[in-house]
């Protein structure tokens, strides 16, 4: 499992204790929610006293914003790393959708409540996890443009399609039955479209 201090360099992060707290914040977020979390809650778990909180972190929001970046990024570089092992673009497609079938399947995963929790957060939080979301997809969106697709195929449309059916994984794949790596082969294989075969 990917801890925070794995994402959080030392100059990010500020210190040990301030990982050690953007660590239980993640944890939380992802256990609670958005709403559900407090930063009475954060400085309980982390032994922060009630203003010495503050010290390290700006505010709820910001430390959810921060937070979600941070697992974004890390999913960003894993999915990065995966994909530079291959060069034919239909692999290089079926790499990335494993790596983020991965961290959207594993039980322990930090990184999808915070990518999925946007409708209780207030508007200008919401509008900087969307601009962080939209970064993060550029990635298929380069791997959808390198695809041999029939012309008359619309990318942004198969890029969308495929993005919903992997973000929604948790909700549809059955525990124990198939692989990540076998869910995304089949899945390419369900959007596999080559031009020459119209």
């Amino acid at each position: 499992m990917t801890t925070m201090d794995d994402r959080i360099s030392e100059p990010e992060a500020g210190g040990t204790r301030r990982r050690a707290i953007l660590e239980i914040a993640a944890r939380l977020f992802a256990q609670k929610g958005y709403r559900g979390t407090s930063m009475r809650d954060i400085g309980e778990a982390a032994g922060v006293q009630g203003g010495s909180l503050y010290h390290h972190i700006k505010s709820k929001d910001a430390l959810f914003v921060e937070v979600h970046h941070a697992a974004l990024d890390e999913a960003e570089r894993r999915i990065t790393r995966a994909v530079e092992q291959h060069s034919q673009p239909w692999a290089r497609l079926e790499a990335a959708c494993t790596s983020l079938l991965e961290i959207q399947l594993d039980p322990a995963s930090l990184t999808m409540p915070m990518m999925n929790d946007f409708r209780e957060v207030p508007a200008p939080v919401r509008a900087a996890l969307i601009e962080r979301r939209d970064r993060f997809e550029t990635l298929f969106r380069a791997l959808v443009d390198d695809l041999p697709l029939p012309p008359n195929m619309d990318r942004s449309i198969y890029r969308n399609l495929l993005l919903s059916q992997l973000n929604s994984a948790a909700d549809w794949v059955r525990p124990g039955r198939l692989t990540p790596q076998e869910i995304a082969a089949q899945i390419v294989r369900v959007f596999r479209h080559d031009a020459s075969t119209g």
